[in-house]
This record gives C-alpha cells, structure tokens and sequence, in this order.
C-alpha cells in the first residue's frame, strides 16, 4: 500500500516536472528551434488548426525558422497567425516557404523572460509540494486506521521527502540550464 503511493507521488511528480521542462521549451531564447511554434492555432476552414498540421516547421539557421506549407491557398492565413501571436515575430512569405526571422533579445527582454522562467519554476515545485502533500496525508490516513506502524508512517514520508527533493533539484537544474541560455545567446 504504502509501496504504491509512493510510486504514485513519484509518477505525479514526474509528470510536474516535464510540465515544468515543456513550459518554459516554449519561451523564445533567441535560437531558432521548431516548437517556438507550437501553440499558434491557425484557422483551415473554418477550424482553428495546430500550425505543425498545415506546414513543416525547421530552424533554417540559428535565426531564422523556415515553413513549408502544404496548402499554399494557406500562406497568408498561417502569416496572419504568427503576426497576431504574442512571439513578436514577422514572417515573411516566399512561395510555399514562410521564413520567420528571429529579432535578438535585448537585455530588458532577457531580464523579462527569466522572472517568467523563475515564476514557472516556483509553480512547477509548488505542484510537487501539492503531490508530495497528497502522498503524505494517505499515509496519514494508513496510520489513522491503523494499517501502518508509526515507523513505517515515518519511513514513507522521508521516502516521500527524498522523492520531493530529487524533482524539485530536476526543477532548479532546468531552471538553471534555461537561465544560462537566455544569457548567454
């Protein structure tokens, strides 16, 4: 019993924490990188539609993100998404190809983007604290009914902290790696 909630509190906090990475993936370092384009929904007829369904997305260089787009009749409607997205980008169309250049970052914007990076970390271990919470208070509980010893209720919540430890030093070592990306590029 107490073996499986603490295989659940792990899972749970795994999956916070590849929330956490997936988060801050999507804020612009500079670097060109194809998921920078991920959540822009273009509208196909009538259907708001992710834009990696309407086109092949690749970082041409360091700078630039290059679009081919399937139905070229959706050129114009794919441009119109990236501009009206809050990425601050400007796409300019070639053909069947949508360049998207990427502006540098000033120094402000930097600044700006790792108080968000910072802010997402904070929410990513307050998340693990909430599991690690949850697993601790059905041990709680184990020990109320009396299905557990004291020394066991102990041991799992040590365990349970180990665990909490491990995914919030995941948390700080993302936040770290992303940190000294934005100021470095």
């Amino acid at each position: 019993m107490i073996n499986e909630i603490r295989k659940d509190a792990e899972t749970r906090m795994d999956k916070c924490v590849e929330s956490f990475k997936g988060n801050i993936s999507k804020i612009r370092t500079g670097r060109a990188h194809p998921n920078l384009l991920d959540g822009i929904q273009v509208e196909y007829y009538g259907t708001a539609t992710p834009l990696r369904q309407l086109a092949n997305i690749v970082a041409e260089d360091s700078r630039t993100l290059a679009l081919t787009v399937f139905d070229r009749s959706m050129s114009g409607a794919i441009e119109k998404a990236i501009l009206t997205s809050d990425l601050g980008l400007n796409p300019a169309s070639a053909g069947t190809v949508i360049r998207v250049p990427l502006p540098p970052l000033t120094e402000e914007r930097r600044k700006d983007l790792i108080k968000l990076v910072r802010s997402e970390a904070e929410s990513g271990r307050v998340s693990v604290r909430n599991v690690r919470r949850d697993a601790n208070d059905k041990v709680k509980a184990l020990l109320k009914d009396k299905e557990i010893s004291e020394d066991e209720d102990r041991k799992s919540q040590e365990e349970i902290q180990k665990i909490t430890d491990l995914m919030i030093k995941k948390i700080d070592a993302a936040l770290a790696d992303k940190e000294k990306e934005l100021m470095d590029f």
